[in-house]
């Protein structure tokens, strides 16, 4: 069962988005990305919103995601929050099934 968790950052001023931008150039996405069972690690913006950042982080199960908070990388990304005062909110949601009902693809143009 694939895990998403939405992490929405926030901060003062443009702090969210200069957290996302150090997570990409010192390489932690990366490393994160090449973990076993993660499947996304995305920043975006709101557009009505500037101040925050939302992170879309999945996982293939609930397994890789404990083997990646027990990691030593965790306390990077913490220091890296602590460093920017930043504050979260937290989504999680899972999911049981994998492909979309038909009944919900009537209102996808692809």
């Amino acid at each position: 069962m694939a895990i998403t968790v939405h992490i929405y950052y926030s901060g003062k001023g443009d702090h969210a988005i200069q957290f996302a931008r150090e997570m990409l150039s010192s390489g932690i996405v990366d490393r994160i990305r090449a973990e076993e069972g993660n499947l996304q690690y995305e920043y975006f913006v709101p557009m009505d919103d500037e101040s925050t950042v939302l992170l879309i982080d999945r996982w293939a199960n609930q397994e890789a995601l404990d083997i990646h908070h027990a990691s030593p990388m965790m306390q990077q990304i913490i220091a890296l929050r602590e460093k920017y005062d930043l504050h979260m909110k937290v989504e999680r949601y899972t999911s049981e099934q994998s492909e979309m009902p038909d009944k919900d693809k009537a209102f996808i143009k692809e």
